[in-house]
């Protein structure tokens, strides 16, 4: 039987990030919030894109992750959308993300941000950046399968 914690809600997915990356491999991290910030995260008001992680002085740092402020609290007790929150990983798997951004053209992405039980998770991509001539490639690719799955449709109909 499923227990509360295993329960996942995917808040927010950042498509983009899939298209401008190649994603090498990904993590899973949580992310300290205050009250207000995980509120509003639960309420679905969360944008990844344009976000990325840092390591800075052995921590990750979530930076550019805009969370809407929390609309039934107050301006005083409210967050700043923006805020560079910290990632909560073990210090192995810091060091080792560390190692592998050193490398020439990688970047860590947030690719989605989902709730697991209680807690707010982000999933981090390691990185490396598509050239336009991929990303033409991608969409092909696509399309083509697209329209192959569309012509064995009508095959099948008849």
């Amino acid at each position: 039987m499923a227990r509360g914690n295993d329960i996942e809600r995917v808040v927010a997915d950042n498509r983009k990030a899939r298209h401008d990356y190649f994603i090498e491999e990904t993590y899973e991290a949580g992310i300290a919030l205050t009250g207000s910030e995980i509120k509003s995260i639960r309420a679905g008001q969360v944008n990844l894109r344009g976000g990325y992680v840092r390591i800075v002085d052995g921590e990750a740092w979530l930076y550019d992750v805009h969370i809407a402020p929390y609309e039934q609290s107050g301006a005083y007790f409210n967050h700043e959308p923006t805020r560079p929150r910290k990632l909560l990983l073990h210090r192995r798997e810091i060091s080792r993300i560390a190692g592998q951004v050193e490398r020439q053209g990688y970047t860590l992405v947030p690719l989605r941000l989902y709730l697991r039980g209680r807690r707010a998770k982000v999933e981090i991509g390691l990185a490396r950046g598509k050239k336009l001539y991929d990303k033409r490639d991608d969409i092909a690719r696509r399309e083509a399968r697209r329209d192959i799955e569309r012509a064995l449709k009508e095959r099948t109909r008849r």
